[in-house]
């Protein structure tokens, strides 16, 4: 390694800024400072060099090394990890240096630093980064120590970060649109001389306001469009030509433009227009950002799923919304359900699957007074647990989306269009140019020039796909219809195909009537309910509610197997609950029908579940047979084959005594034969079917149900929109075509007006703002069309 003081224009190998002073080189690359060369050092010895081949000079140069002490404190860890058990734990940084492909690359290949790291993934649009780590060979201090060195510190807070910057109002912008105002509004008064043509009569006081012009413009170039230049440079440094560049230039070009005219020939120049397409440009980047704000729809941290979660205050159960769960509040959390939020175990036997978390499938036990995580799903008895940290909307979201990730290579796509959309932008301005000064008309050369750069912009085209789509999921929100995402709105409305499950979707947990075809005593009962009362499953809590009881005993040796039934010891005696398949022995043929109860080895009878079906559940597959081939598969017996006949077409399926796995291997089977199949389930026995379908829902009442497994969930009072929901999603397509030739209309007339020279480059920059508003506009009024033709709204 080598130090040497260097005067000449050498750019850093890592960061790209100029070698100045002392040039720290190393394997013949030149680095700016003992940072930069520091990272390339951790590269190069891990042959991580391929960091460079995404993008040159990737990397943002190190200023500082901050001291991570503090997070060797329990307390704060704690605080700051989304989940720990033995071996693992879990944390997410937000990283403001995330900026391109090469970040996104070496970022998920943190494991070829330390092996103690065994996976990162990257939220690119949050800058957010998820690090999985083996906490006894690397701390989370060494963790962010590692992520420091390679220069992507992480802004850490023991508040939510990723929350705070979403809702925080950028001041730096609103700041310099203030100047730009400002300037802008002094230029055009001391210009009005010149609009009535006054300015002849008094013309020591034309210079002098043209020199005033040229100091309102200082500010605006150097200070509001300093971010402009800024990108522009950068972009130019790394090999490619992103949008800002023709912004920069054509800045710049007005800019020079105004101080020739104001030092040489005594004019004013183009200092009004200069002053009006910068304050313009920001007004419509601020538009734009609360634009893709509005988008979000705040969806991380509303109360978003439609379940509620069970609590329990002074011994009773109550159902509570997550997002009003409070520090301290007592949840009872069944066979199957999910943990909202981080808990205290306080009573019963604790198996949680976390493979929602780590992607683990081992069931791990907790003791007593040990924390469980948020996304845990316990796989036994009921348990008692106490929250200690406020449920995160966001978190239980990430779950819900983490297969789901977004191939992060592909943010580059509207750079590489970028690329190219500028290149043509360049060469029409070029040739508009060069046509109007070859018909020796200089004025409309300039003026073309500026206008097809200002009016040849894209975002109104970036903006039309998700604005419209994300205003529909607004629609279904309202309706009790909690779409996953974008993507998966596109996926619904390419369904072919329509798979049931019947309890808990076709039948509803409200008002079912309970018949039992035996005898039991009062001790009978108590035992039977202190082993319902573990089981969410739609049967054992129409039971449950049936019996009326609310003393319970306490239970171990609990087991819920899907599609057959529970067992427990209750009280030191046996007791099973289910259908045949559980039982200990065999039954009479004549006694298939319900749920069985067994307690030691004595056969005590049946519940006959008459089950209630959804109100217009008739009109609803009726509507749907229009769109849909529709199949039920259901892992009951088949009872109510025939009431199902009644409203199913002939042509469905009706299949019954399926195993989760006969489930999912029918929906494969669809899809081999080129269906796109949408799914529909309770969320607990159907888990593998609704991931495994191109449209899963999870239909839910009351229960605390939810599969991260789904792309949707959907209150049960809101089935019978099934249809409107599908034809919504349909026109929503139609509606981001429409907008999409709107969009490359404004563009194409544009542009035919700016090569002509005919278009003024203020009037352009007024356009910019004036389209998006359009698009935006467009889109809401024609989501609200559809709402209201679709009964939505």
């Amino acid at each position: 390694m080598k130090q040497q003081t260097t005067f000449s224009a050498i750019s850093c190998y890592h960061c790209g800024e100029d070698v100045r002073g002392v040039d720290f080189s190393v394997d013949q690359k030149h680095f700016c400072c003992a940072g930069c060369m520091g990272v390339y050092q951790i590269l190069s010895a891990n042959k991580m060099c391929s960091y460079y081949a995404y993008n040159e000079n990737p990397g943002k140069r190190l200023n500082s090394t901050s001291h991570f002490e503090y997070l060797d404190e329990p307390t704060i860890e704690k605080k700051l990890v989304d989940y720990k058990d033995e071996t693992n734990a879990i944390v997410t940084f937000y990283i403001p240096a995330i900026h391109c492909s090469s970040c996104i690359w070496l970022l998920e290949h943190l494991y070829k630093i330390n092996s103690a790291i065994y996976s990162s993934r990257i939220d690119f649009l949050k800058k957010e980064v998820t690090v999985s780590y083996k906490h006894k060979a690397v701390s989370l201090k060494g963790v962010v120590e590692i992520l420091a060195q390679i220069g992507y510190e992480p802004s850490i807070s023991l508040q939510d970060v990723v929350r705070e910057n979403s809702h925080s109002v950028n001041k730096s912008l609103i700041l310099k649109i203030a100047v730009a105002g400002f300037c802008m509004g002094n230029v055009m008064l001391f210009s009005f001389p010149e609009y009535f043509g006054l300015s002849g009569l008094e013309r020591q006081f034309q210079a002098l306001f043209g020199w005033l012009n040229l100091a309102f413009c200082m500010p605006v170039v150097f200070y509001c469009a300093k971010d402009y230049f800024t990108s522009a440079i950068t972009s130019l440094k790394h090999g490619h030509v992103n949008l800002d560049t023709p912004l920069a230039l054509i800045i710049s070009v007005l800019f020079l433009r105004t101080i020739v005219s104001v030092l040489f020939t005594n004019e004013p120049g183009f200092a009004d227009t200069l002053t009006g397409l910068v304050f313009l440009l920001l007004m419509g980047k601020w538009v734009k950002q609360r634009t893709y704000h509005h988008i979000s729809f705040d969806r991380d941290y509303r109360s978003y799923f439609p379940i509620a979660v069970t609590t329990l205050v002074d011994g009773k159960e109550q159902p509570k919304a997550i997002s009003e769960l409070t520090i301290g509040d007592r949840l009872w959390i069944r066979n199957g359900e999910l943990v909202p939020a981080d808990s205290i175990l306080m009573r019963g036997d604790a198996w949680m699957d976390m493979s929602f978390v780590t992607g683990e499938t081992e069931p791990q036990q907790k003791v007593l007074g040990e924390i469980i995580y948020a996304g845990g799903k316990q796989m036994g008895e009921g348990i008692e647990i106490e929250v200690v940290k406020n449920a995160s909307q966001s978190y239980l979201t990430s779950l819900w989306n983490k297969d789901h990730y977004v191939n992060h290579f592909k943010q580059n796509f509207n750079d590489s269009v970028a690329k190219y959309f500028s290149m043509a932008v360049f060469v029409i301005a070029f040739s508009a140019m060069g046509y109007w000064y070859l018909m020796n008309d200089a004025s409309k050369a300039w003026l073309a020039f500026t206008a097809v750069i200002i009016v040849a912009c894209p975002c109104v085209l970036a903006l039309s796909t998700p604005f419209t789509l994300s205003a529909i999921l607004a629609v279904f929100d309202k309706k009790d219809f909690y779409v996953k995402n974008t993507d998966s709105l596109e996926a619904l409305a390419k369904c072919t195909s329509i798979v049931f499950d019947k309890t808990g979707t076709l039948t509803t947990t409200e008002n079912a009537k309970i018949l039992f075809k035996g005898t039991l005593n009062p001790m009978e009962k108590m035992l039977i309910v202190s082993l319902l009362n573990h089981s969410s499953h739609p049967l054992s809590r129409q039971i449950l509610k049936s019996l009326a009881i609310e003393q319970f005993y306490p239970i171990s040796r609990y087991k819920e197997i899907p599609g057959k039934g529970i067992r427990g010891l209750v009280n030191q005696q046996m007791v099973y609950a289910g259908s045949p398949a559980i039982l200990p022995f065999d039954i009479q043929p004549n006694q298939h029908h319900g749920v069985h109860i067994v307690i030691n080895s004595a056969y005590k009878g049946t519940f006959i579940v008459e089950q209630q079906w959804r109100p217009k559940l008739g009109v609803l597959l009726s509507s749907l047979n229009k769109y849909f081939t529709l199949k039920v598969l259901s892992g009951d017996n088949n009872k109510d084959e025939k009431a199902l006949k009644t409203f199913f077409p002939l042509s469905a399926d009706l299949k019954f005594e399926q195993s989760p796995l006969q489930k999912l291997e029918e929906i494969k089977h669809q899809q081999q034969k080129g269906e796109q199949v949408m799914m529909l389930g309770d969320g607990l026995n159907d888990a593998g079917a609704l991931k495994q379908s191109d449209f899963g829902i999870a239909v839910t009442d009351d229960v605390n149900n939810f599969t991260p497994g789904c792309d949707a969930i959907l209150k049960g009072s809101s089935l019978d929109l099934l249809p409107n929901f599908f034809q919504m999603s349909k026109d929503g397509l139609k509606t981001i075509k429409i907008s999409f030739v709107i969009a490359s209309a404004y563009n194409c007339v544009g542009l035919y007006f700016a090569i002509q020279g005919t278009l003024y480059p203020l009037v352009a920059a007024v356009l910019m703002p004036i389209s998006t508003i359009t698009i935006i506009s467009f889109t809401s009024i024609a989501t609200r069309f559809f709402a209201r033709k679709n009964n939505l709204l």
